[in-house]
């Protein structure tokens, strides 16, 4: 039984405003399902989908370095030299009705065997099962509380829910469930779900993965507490300005890269699903100029899927 984090370490869901239906994702004045369908359903079936998928050319890493693929979307491979890490794993064309435009940076059979599988919460876009069971041998997966219902079937050999703060170890390698200002629930009412991002750390690297998150201070306390060194955070789904209750954009992405001192900004989040009404390409472009006002560009990666970066 893992230990009771303590109330003072519970998710508070009442400070924060979550969606408790698809039309409070919608702009605010009205929802209207025909632009919806417009803007993220006929226009991605308009696009000639994107890419190639690459045979990676893993690097073999000496100790302390750290290998970062890039899959599409919210979907990492971490490669250290004696641990595989999958994070938030996506390789579908299709999401229902939404179409996968640019493919997947490598195929499931190009991974190595998974020692790790990281999931931030239970939305379609981020917890995959058909991805999840053709997976080459996962062994132990992390996701937040009341979500293992999800993954029992998975061909995991241990599932481990965490409460945010709350951390796993295993051998020299740690993983903590950090806060996040998004929501659950992978239907409508299975709000009992959790969410969150991850920091993980090996031989004395720490990377951060922040899930799907909106804006919020709480990045501040995870920066002065878990010290991550490379950010990967989303930038994409932030138009209209309704969707950033639960996303963030480009500004607020270079907001929280500051607000964690970390080293590296790794975008994600962005130009493989339509999954709101920003020009796909606009995200990073508009990440670059941010960069260049900070004087931080030297310090941004944005990564092309399926190319293996040594950090």
């Amino acid at each position: 039984m893992k230990p009771d984090p303590g109330p003072s370490h519970r998710p508070n869901r009442s400070r924060q405003r979550l969606p408790r239906s698809f039309k409070e994702l919608t702009p605010t004045k009205a929802f209207n399902p025909r632009t919806f369908f417009y803007e993220m359903v006929w226009k991605a079936l308009l696009t000639r989908r994107k890419g190639q998928h690459k045979k990676p050319d893993f690097p073999k890493l000496n100790h302390g370095q750290v290998a970062i693929t890039w899959i599409g979307h919210a979907s990492f491979l971490i490669q250290f030299r004696d641990l595989n890490v999958l994070i938030d794993p996506n390789f579908a064309n299709w999401l229902f009705l939404l179409k996968r435009i640019k493919r997947a940076g490598v195929k499931i059979s190009h991974l190595p065997p998974i020692d790790l599988v990281l999931l931030t919460h239970a939305h379609f876009d981020h917890f995959h099962k058909p991805t999840l069971r053709r997976l080459p041998r996962p062994k132990i997966a992390l996701m937040p509380w009341g979500m293992s219902d999800l993954a029992h079937d998975l061909g995991f050999e241990r599932v481990i829910e965490l409460e945010w703060w709350e951390s796993f170890s295993r051998a020299n390698w740690k993983v903590t469930l950090t806060p996040c200002r998004h929501w659950g629930a992978r239907m409508l009412r299975d709000d009992h779900r959790g969410y969150g991002g991850f920091v993980l750390e090996h031989e004395g690297r720490r990377i951060f993965h922040a899930g799907d998150s909106a804006y919020f201070d709480g990045f501040k306390q995870i920066g002065a507490r878990l010290q991550p060194e490379i950010a990967l955070l989303p930038i994409g789904a932030y138009y209209p300005d309704s969707f950033r209750n639960v996303h963030m954009g480009p500004d607020e992405a270079m907001k929280v890269f500051h607000d964690l001192r970390a080293r590296w900004l790794v975008p994600m989040h962005y130009g493989t699903f339509k999954l709101s009404f920003e020009q796909l390409d606009e995200p990073p472009r508009w990440l670059k100029e941010l960069a260049d006002r900070d004087g931080v560009s030297n310090r941004l990666r944005i990564m092309e899927e399926g190319t293996p970066h040594v950090f």
